[in-house]
């Protein structure tokens, strides 16, 4: 198996349908150039070139063509990446990247940021948390898509950037400079869980990138040699990545020659995948638990099935995303990639999980406020007032427990107790206003919400099952 090409990825695919009208004209005598060998593809692209009104760029028509070769499949995770696309998704799952590092969102309309990475160029300019991003280098990023926010940001190692945000909890502009530098991305993470004189290791896994296979490694090896009891691997929301990143965890998860999936090509041909053959079985003899949800997909999938049907882990939390196809991409002569499904993959018991997930064995919904995201609202409001922001502080104040009637963003009488009350419990000013301050303290509220383990649900019914499973 050619272990560069194979990955598991999900991609949304957007269609861009447009009208098309045709002018009869007799076409004329002059030299036509062929782009195929399809004699109906080479008349449409001749009579767009000749006679349509809009763009005639040939590369374009030419892109576009493959294109819609690739939507007419009908697979969202099949599609044509232009030279830059390729490029960008390749280094989403690169170990190193060249910029600032920094987690930005897109919040209504605003570009926010949600955390600068320790020790990057943006932390040591002191890029800090809801900053506002305004300007990039004196340009607006007013009304622009993250894409184009991310070709702002992007350029070359050691070239400056000079970036102004607004400081909302200053209420003032800041102006900031740095120099993009090389962000070490790492997708493997782990800690130790202490609790009834045990000790439990806690591996969270990101992205199945090019090296995560290596961290686990290192990892997972810490963590024995301080020698914990159990392991629970989290792989909430990772979305997939390399096919044989994963197939290296699986290796130190599983006994030598263990079968951990099932390839199947488009002519229903099987092909068995087994782990590869390892000297040092250092995993073997710890109870493991898996957290998954219902963004867990594709690679992470594999890793669950893996698991599930050899019977080595508990699965906690939710059903899967449900995504059982494998893609190969081919680089194409204009510079841009072909990304096709080629193969399905099926579970050990050869199970094809598409569109169907894999079940935990033991269901755990997480509550309202832990997966509710965090959005970063500016602005002030009072009762009268309509709109998203207050829609968002009345299902902030719902999911703590405050009495809301209403929750469709009418800034209503029970909505100004709720935060007349939410205000004097936080020591914020006596209004009973939206303000800045109270978006501000939401965000810190449900932050310290989520990064408290107590209030993780599906973390604290896996720990519980490895402590039965230890005693």
């Amino acid at each position: 198996m050619r272990k560069s090409r194979f990955f598991l990825y999900g991609l949304l695919v957007v269609v861009i349908l447009g009208i098309g009208y045709l002018w009869l004209m007799k076409p004329s005598a002059t030299e036509q150039k062929n782009v195929s060998n399809s004699q109906v593809i080479d008349e449409a692209f001749q009579l767009i070139k000749k006679e349509a009104v809009f763009s005639k760029n040939e590369n374009l028509l030419v892109e576009g063509a493959i294109r819609g070769m690739a939507d007419a499949l009908e697979d969202p995770h099949s599609t044509y990446l232009t030279k830059e696309e390729a490029a960008n998704q390749e280094a989403s799952l690169a170990e190193e990247r060249v910029g600032i590092g920094a987690e930005i969102m897109l919040s209504a309309g605003k570009f926010v940021v949600v955390a600068p990475l320790k020790d990057s160029p943006a932390f040591k300019a002191g890029l800090k948390s809801q900053d506002e991003i305004v300007r990039v280098n004196e340009e607006r990023v007013e009304g622009k898509s993250m894409t184009e926010l991310i070709q702002l940001l992007s350029g070359k190692k050691g070239s400056s950037l000079k970036m102004t945000v607004y400081r909302s909890s200053e209420n003032r502009h800041v102006e900031l400079h740095m120099k993009r530098d090389t962000i070490a991305m790492h997708t493997v993470s782990s800690d130790v869980y202490e609790v009834e004189d045990y000790s439990i290791g806690i591996v969270n896994i990101t992205l199945f990138g090019e090296k995560t296979g290596e961290e686990w490694e290192k990892q997972t090896k810490a963590l024995v040699e301080r020698g914990i009891d159990g392991l629970l691997i989290d792989v909430r929301g990772n979305p997939g990545g390399y096919l044989y990143s994963v197939s290296t965890i699986i290796g130190t998860l599983l006994p030598n020659g263990s079968t951990f999936a099932y390839m199947q090509d488009a002519k229903g041909v099987l092909e068995m995948l087994n782990t590869e053959k390892q000297d040092n079985q250092y995993l073997n003899k710890l109870p493991v638990v898996l957290l998954q949800n219902g963004g867990s997909a594709s690679a992470s999938e594999v890793l669950a099935g893996a698991l599930k049907d050899n019977k080595r882990a508990m699965i906690v939390g939710e059903t899967s995303f449900g995504k059982g196809t494998v893609q190969e991409t081919h680089p194409l002569q204009n510079g841009g990639k072909l990304k096709i499904s080629t193969h399905k993959w099926l579970t050990p018991k050869q199970e094809w999980i598409h569109h169907k997930g894999i079940q935990a064995d033991l269901q755990v919904e997480p509550d309202e406020l832990y997966t509710m995201d965090i959005k970063y609202y500016q602005g002030n409001f009072r009762v009268g007032d309509f709109g998203e922001e207050i829609k968002y502080v009345q299902q902030v104040l719902g999911a703590l427990g405050y009495n809301i009637s209403r929750q469709d963003g009418y800034f209503d009488e029970d909505t100004e107790d709720a935060v007349e009350k939410y205000r004097q419990e936080r020591s914020l000013d006596e209004f009973n206003e939206i303000d800045d301050a109270l978006f501000q303290s939401l965000t810190k509220t449900i932050l310290d919400y989520k990064t408290s383990r107590e209030n993780d649900k599906q973390f604290q019914m896996g720990i519980s099952y490895l402590l039965h499973d230890m005693k």
